[in-house]
Parts: structure tokens; sequence; C-alpha cells
């Protein structure tokens, strides 16, 4: 192996965070006898996991890409934020995600002293929380946005009209229903005028209508670079690219030198096979590559 892992208890406001380190070994070819947390120059990487997950994520997806970003020279962290996984205290959901992070960012430049910053990885509202609470810490140095969450009740529909109907209608399973009379018409256009209606007025919770432009002045705010990876057969990136209309502020975003975008069509949210992964990982470690020059 390439890499150590090492257990590390985080305090929070007098709650304790349980999280794991992977660190690069010191490269044999050069003579090194330093420590292994001694990787100069470099970020490291702290993983923001999305949704009702602990440190391993979906499919152990974040425990393998960790170890993948180690065994090439930067350092990891992988934290169970609050009330999740072995961490203390009440669940938490990215809107209040702030604390967690800033703790990790204490605790992870304290373990590994010799970090040039820390890229924030993030993926769903893991890539959300990133925005929202890293854009104006001077310790953050680059963010990896992973199918972010933009979600609106009104902006799912959309995505849900523009993606997955568009889709539905060239389905053989589709017309295979109807030529063998097993396809409901009566409810398929309830659920399709359902979807309309909400696509035209419906905004949801305020918390979630303004969301976007949250999460907009963040990426603005940051001012940073960031890899941008969207996968094809999920609405929630669906959703996300969709705020890029032409001439708005998302589209100047994410056409920017700043940022680089990589689409992975037929990549599903967790991106759950092995090639998928391995992709995302690629993606990264060329990205990464900025900072070893």
């Amino acid at each position: 192996m390439d890499y150590e892992e090492q257990a590390c208890s985080l305090d929070c406001a007098g709650q304790q965070l349980i999280g794991i380190l992977t660190l690069p070994l010191p490269d044999a070819a050069t003579g090194s006898d330093s420590e292994a947390t001694a990787t100069p120059a470099v970020p490291g990487i702290l993983m923001l996991v999305g949704g009702a997950q602990y440190r391993s994520g979906s499919h152990r997806q974040f425990t393998l890409l960790a170890r993948s970003f180690a065994a090439a020279g930067f350092p990891v962290m992988r934290v169970d934020f609050h009330g999740m996984g072995d961490s203390q205290g009440d669940t938490a959901d990215f809107e209040t995600f702030g604390p967690d992070i800033d703790c990790a960012l204490s605790a992870f430049s304290q373990a590994v002293p010799t970090l040039a910053g820390v890229v924030l990885w993030g993926l769903c509202d893991g890539a959300s929380a990133a925005l929202l609470h890293g854009h104006a810490d001077a310790r953050v140095r680059g963010m990896v946005l992973v199918n972010p969450w933009a979600r609106t009740e009104s902006g799912q529909a959309q995505a849900y009209l523009k993606h997955y109907y568009r889709s539905r209608l060239w389905s053989r399973e589709l017309w295979g229903k109807i030529l063998r009379g097993r396809f409901d018409a009566k409810a398929a256009l309830l659920s399709l005028w359902q979807q309309i209606r909400r696509a035209l007025g419906g905004s949801g919770p305020a918390v979630q209508a303004s969301l976007p432009d949250r999460l907009q002045r963040g990426y603005e705010g940051f001012g940073g670079p960031v890899l941008l990876i969207l996968s094809g057969q999920d609405l929630t990136a669906r959703e996300f690219a969709d705020l890029a209309t032409p001439g708005s502020r998302w589209e100047a975003l994410l056409q920017a030198e700043r940022t680089t975008r990589l689409d992975l069509p037929e990549a599903n949210h967790t991106f759950s096979t092995r090639s998928w992964r391995q992709e995302v990982a690629q993606a990264t470690l060329q990205w990464l590559a900025r900072w070893r020059t």
C-alpha cells in the first residue's frame, strides 16, 4: 500500500466528531525518512459526504477515492458530521455543516502541518455545503463539486419534464406497454400535469427556493479553481446544469476559466461502478496536478 490510515477524534463545540486520515507514505525512491504527514507544497483533501451517509459513502466510494488520492501523494480527511456514523450530537444537514467543516479544517491542519491549504471535495449536498460554507475560508484552496444539490420544487419539475419525459417518449418499454394495452394514460397525464404545474408555479419552502441563489453567491465569493463533475443519468446533476441558462450568471460561472467541467454521460448519481469511480479519481488527480508545478 502507498498510504496509511489513522482514526481521529475532533472536538466540535464539546461534542466528538470521528474521522479517518488517509495519508501518503514517504516516497522510498527519494530516500526520505520523513514522517508520513510530511507532504509539502500540496493541499489536503477534505471529503464532504452527501445525503444520509457516513464517512465511507455509498458502496465505500469515499474510502476508495481517499485511498486513490493518498496513494498519489495527497493527504485526505473524511469526517462523520454531527449525528452521523460514530459522531456525537443531533443529525445535521448541509445547511448547518459550517461548524463541522470549520472544525475539520482546523483538525486537518493540525494533524498535517505541512498542508498547502485544503481542497473541499463534495458529493450532492456535500458539494452544496462546500459552496455555502467554504467560500470565505482562506484555508480552502479549491473545490471539487460532484453532482451538486440545487433542488427547488420548480427546478426539480423542470428537470423531470426536460430530461425524464423526453427520454421516456423514445422508450421501448413505454411503447411496449401501450401496444399491449398496459399503459395507464389517465395516471400518466395526471402526473405530467402535476409536473407542469410545479414547473410553472411551485416554489416550495423558502429555504429551498433561495438555494440556487445562495450557491451562486458562494461560487462567486470563492473565486478559486473549481472542478465540476456531472453525471448524465442523474436528475440532481441535470437540475444543477440547467441553472446555466443563456446569459445567466450561472452560465458565466460554469464557463469561466477557473471552472473545469467533466460530464460523464452514462454515470449515475454515486458512480456505482468501478470504471465510473476510476474516471472520477483520474479527473480529480489531473486537476490537482496544478499544485505540483
